[in-house]
């Protein structure tokens, strides 16, 4: 029996903006910001952003607030339905 041969990668047409938001929502679940204090998450925040704007360089500064914006609401918590203002029990 013969090996096998690799199946081909597919290539990689996502945008930068499609990249930089997937990379930072990786390294929000690598880096533990998840359990941070609200403070430590803004300076993780303004620390990865000043990342992020140089490895990213043709996003336009409009673009990395929406990806800080995405990562922001990825980190806090879900809100539970019965906890609607006037939910009736």
């Amino acid at each position: 029996m013969g090996r096998k041969k690799p199946k081909p990668r597919k290539e990689d047409n996502s945008s930068p903006f499609d990249k930089a938001r997937d990379e930072l929502l990786s390294h929000i679940l690598h880096c533990g910001v998840l359990q941070a204090e609200p403070q430590h998450q803004k300076d993780w925040f303004d620390d990865t952003m000043e990342y992020m704007a140089e490895r990213y360089g043709t996003l336009s500064d409009e673009e990395l607030a929406t990806i800080r914006t995405l990562g922001e609401r990825y980190c806090r918590p879900v809100k539970r339905h019965d906890e609607e203002v006037g939910a009736s029990k």
